[in-house]
């Protein structure tokens, strides 16, 4: 499965593609830590997360915490891909 990791910097919107879960998470959590704004991972599916939440549903925590986490996040996002 594919993973594509989507972050910004200003007005520049950067995509990244993984063929792994874990470097796609990884990869999420460097662009974080590097200042980026709006970092989601998205699958093959279009299920879209952000590396916190992805990291939480992977590794612990609570899947309806998840959810509403997720939902809160990308509740005003447009697709403008």
């Amino acid at each position: 499965m594919s993973f594509t990791v989507t972050a910004r910097e200003s007005a520049r919107r950067f995509a990244y593609q993984h063929a792994s879960l874990l470097n796609a998470l990884d990869h999420g959590m460097s662009l974080i830590a590097a200042g980026m704004a709006d970092v989601f991972i998205a699958d093959g599916n279009g299920l879209t997360r952000t590396p916190a939440d992805l990291y939480r549903h992977l590794f612990g925590g609570s899947s309806a915490e998840s959810a509403r986490v997720l939902e809160g996040q990308t509740e005003g996002l447009a697709l403008a891909a």
